[in-house]
């Protein structure tokens, strides 16, 4: 594994994370605990630090799974791992959320996503998607200042809805956030233009989600596939499938080199920018936690030697 500082945080963490939003039910899969149990343990092994889920994935959900996994399988560990989660939505049914922004309600949903993760603090606390109009709210910013003094928060961040949104991005060190995360990926690189270089000049930490386009560029999936209506791919237009379809079997044929895995290759493509922090794809199993690791050794994202910090920002 390799590691990079969160932006103005200081905080180092792996380059490859673990995203939980599957963890939620609206995947098409059914989690049961023992099965993360195992992937917290893989993930451990090999070397990923940083976990990021959210409080509508699933009532909660995710960050339950989260905390019994940490608290079974690593008791007393808390600290090793970065938790970063997010505010603002409340699961309603799959893919309903209710809207939740203001300053009290915002404080009940961290205290309950302490509960759920088992933990006194969390370490990354993101505002979640929210339009700029709920994002110009004076006291939601002063409590969550409040939450930071009190320890319950260690670091803000801004988790954009749409990743041109260089509104929310520039603001950032206006109302305290140290990092972004932001849909960056291979079929999706609209943060080049605005967001990342705002990310770099505020010296904000980038995490980059959906970095496999929602499964497109796992290098499983054919022009002229379809989905079941348990996949959340399903919702997605057919011409638009297609489209993004053509379009990865185009980058496996001229972009992606011979012998190496669409996905990993994805990933680390994503690392490449200097501006990204980690990139936080989705796991279903142990394998694919292994697999998406193994990105961070792919030729041209770990160039330096040991100890050292590389163009990219990469320690080793």
């Amino acid at each position: 594994m390799r590691y990079r500082k969160l932006g103005s945080t200081g905080e180092s963490v792996s380059v490859v994370g673990m995203g939980t939003w599957q963890f939620g039910g609206e995947w098409g899969k059914a989690f049961e605990q023992s099965e993360v149990n195992d992937m917290f343990v893989a993930a451990r092994e090999v070397g990923i630090t940083l976990i990021d889920t959210a409080e509508c994935y699933g009532d909660h959900l995710s960050e339950q799974f989260i905390g019994r996994a940490l608290e079974e399988t690593f008791p007393g560990e808390r600290d090793t791992w970065f938790i970063a989660t997010k505010f603002g939505h409340k699961y309603n049914v799959p893919f309903e959320r209710d809207q939740i922004w203001d300053a009290d309600g915002v404080a009940k949903q961290v205290e309950d996503s302490l509960i759920a993760l088992r933990t006194d603090y969390v370490d990354l606390l993101q505002f979640h998607s929210g339009s700029d109009e709920v994002f110009d709210n004076d006291a939601l910013w002063e409590r969550l200042a409040r939450l930071k003094e009190q320890g319950k928060v260690r670091y803000i961040g801004i988790s954009i809805g749409s990743n041109t949104n260089d509104y929310q991005t520039g603001k950032a060190p206006v109302v305290g956030a140290e990092a972004i995360q932001v849909v960056y990926n291979r079929l999706d690189t609209a943060p080049e233009e605005k967001v990342l270089p705002l990310c770099r000049e505020h010296n904000l930490g980038v995490l980059a989600r959906v970095p496999l386009a929602s499964g497109y560029l796992s290098g499983k999936y054919k022009p002229g596939a379809t989905f079941d209506s348990s996949d959340v791919r399903s919702r997605h237009d057919r011409e638009t499938v297609e489209r993004r379809l053509n379009e990865v079997q185009r980058i496996a044929t001229e972009e992606v080199p011979e012998s190496v895995p669409m996905a990993q290759w994805a990933l680390a493509w994503c690392l490449s920018n200097p501006a990204v922090t980690t990139v936080i794809p989705g796991c279903k199993n142990v394998e694919q936690v292994r697999s998406n690791a193994r990105a961070a050794d792919l030729a041209g994202i770990s160039r330096g030697t040991d100890g050292t910090t590389d163009e990219t920002g990469l320690t080793h």
